[in-house]
């Protein structure tokens, strides 16, 4: 099960720290690594990466421009980063840029995928964000009940 939250530096070469607890649930040392939502990368073990991706092409078109939009965003930028030695990936800079990476990072674990924010747009994130979730959290307060 991964979870927590971790912060790490990336360095000047573009590499980031997989944290020690997560990388011992990780089978082999290939992960993918794609755009997420709200400016974060995703990063999948390659078995989740292949539920997730077969479910996105089973359940859209190439003859739809919506999925057409869907595919090209999670699919297209997805890259395979190889875990090193010291337990770094490197992010190539076209997905640094579009997470708006610069040096510190929040890594989450989201039980399926680790996400990986920069740690300002992480926390201007929450501060636009706060309301929505207590909000979120009332209302599936009231269904758990």
């Amino acid at each position: 099960m991964i979870t927590g939250e971790y912060r790490y530096s990336l360095d000047e070469k573009g590499r980031l720290m997989i944290p020690a607890k997560i990388r011992a649930d990780i089978t082999g040392n290939v992960l993918i690594l794609t755009r997420g939502i709200e400016k974060c990368l995703w990063l999948f073990s390659p078995e989740e990466w292949k539920i997730i991706s077969g479910k996105l092409l089973a359940s859209t078109s190439i003859f739809q421009e919506k999925t057409r939009l869907i595919q090209r965003r999670f699919i297209a930028p997805a890259q395979e980063v190889e875990i090193d030695r010291t337990g770094r990936i490197v992010i190539p800079s076209t997905l640094r840029e579009y997470g708006g990476l610069t040096k510190e990072c929040i890594v989450l674990g989201m039980l399926n995928r680790l996400e990986i924010w920069d740690d300002v747009v992480y926390q201007n994130y929450w501060e636009d964000k706060e309301s929505e979730f207590q909000a979120a959290a009332e209302e599936l307060g009231a269904k758990l009940v």
